[in-house]
């Protein structure tokens, strides 16, 4: 069994679409055991409703919760019965083998630093990393949200993790790197993207193919796309508006008359399954990389469907052993870099 500690308590939805997700990953997955963190008595109401497995259920008290208004690093200090720290502690003290939260982003990569630690001292930060739907399937996106002042070193870091993830759970052989960049020319960019270039280019463990522009990231013109989580994060916000936008504009414009109306039963099942791909649920939720333990940040307003994604999520990044590898990965950059000094 993968036992999965989930935050019952974090987001918009939550307890109800949480444990919601929960039941469901029980009955898509025999191999989860869910620890359901929170506030006892409205996570079994919630589990009332349902007939999940209870052998696979574990419901584990925590009488507070950190809401999104709340400065992280206070509330991860003042909060040590919150159901985001109790829930990481579970992941430290070796008693869960991941953490899902659709709550506060700040607590939960605060938490994830302080609490569960880097899975390496030569890791110099944990990155998030969602999947993005493009045009080929999907993309990692390392960083969009933990370190808006990285330095190149960070990158090159980031672009060995999400190698590893993109390829032993996604199973993308030799996935593709690029750097976000704002033209293919090496000689482009500002300072950072300059710096860390060469050292893309010159790592042995990953097949850098240059930079990428941010129009060809829908495209898939790579399968891992390096940058700071500055401009990550950036992508990542108007990649889901942009998104959401087309699908609600293309639904309108399907509805304005007869013909289109009649036109609309007849594409509706191809529409829908293309649709689908760009639902960002259907991809669990976005991994901290380069912790000691698996940490999931699921979308602040995630339902049922994200919710059991992202626990089959941490299923095969338990069985392939990601952090394992990372570690490895950092290990033998370690020695690459005493043989070059040598």
């Amino acid at each position: 069994m993968v036992k999965i500690a989930v935050d019952a308590m974090g987001g918009d939805n939550a307890p109800g679409q949480i444990v919601a997700g929960v039941a469901d990953a029980l009955d898509i997955c025999g191999d989860i055991h869910a620890l359901l963190v929170g506030r006892e008595e409205a996570i079994e109401a919630e589990l009332g409703k349902y007939s999940p497995d209870r052998s696979r259920i574990t419901v584990v008290n925590a009488s507070e919760v950190i809401t999104n208004d709340e400065p992280p690093a206070n509330a991860i200090r003042r909060k040590k019965d919150s159901s985001i720290v109790v829930g990481m502690k579970l992941v430290r003290n070796g008693e869960a083998d991941a953490f899902v939260s659709a709550g506060s982003t700040g607590a939960v990569l605060v938490g994830g630093q302080t609490l569960i630690g880097r899975v390496s001292p030569q890791l110099r930060r944990a990155a998030l990393a969602p999947l993005i739907p493009t045009e080929k399937g999907v993309s990692l996106l390392i960083d969009c949200g933990a370190n808006v002042d990285a330095r190149a070193v960070d990158l090159l870091q980031f672009a060995r993790m999400g190698s590893i993830y993109m390829e032993h759970v996604i199973g993308i052989k030799q996935p593709r790197v690029a750097i976000v960049n704002i033209g293919t020319e090496e000689e482009k960019g500002n300072a950072l993207v300059k710096e860390a270039f060469p050292l893309l280019r010159a790592c042995r463990d990953i097949r850098f193919i240059g930079s990428i522009e941010a129009r060809e990231i829908p495209h898939g013109g790579a399968d891992v796309i390096v940058c700071e989580a500055f401009v990550g994060n950036v992508i990542l916000k108007l990649y889901e508006g942009v998104g959401s936008t087309l699908i609600h504009m293309v639904k309108q414009g399907m509805m304005g008359s007869l013909r289109s109306k009649i036109g609309a039963l007849l594409v509706k099942p191809a529409l829908k399954d293309t649709l689908k791909v760009f639902d960002a649920s259907e991809h669990g939720g976005a991994p901290l990389l380069g912790l000691n333990g698996l940490v999931v940040k699921t979308h602040g307003n995630a339902k049922a469907a994200e919710i059991s994604h992202s626990l089959i999520q941490c299923v095969s990044f338990a069985r392939e052993d990601i952090n394992g590898k990372i570690k490895k990965s950092l290990a033998d950059e370690e020695g690459q870099s005493v043989l070059q000094e040598d």
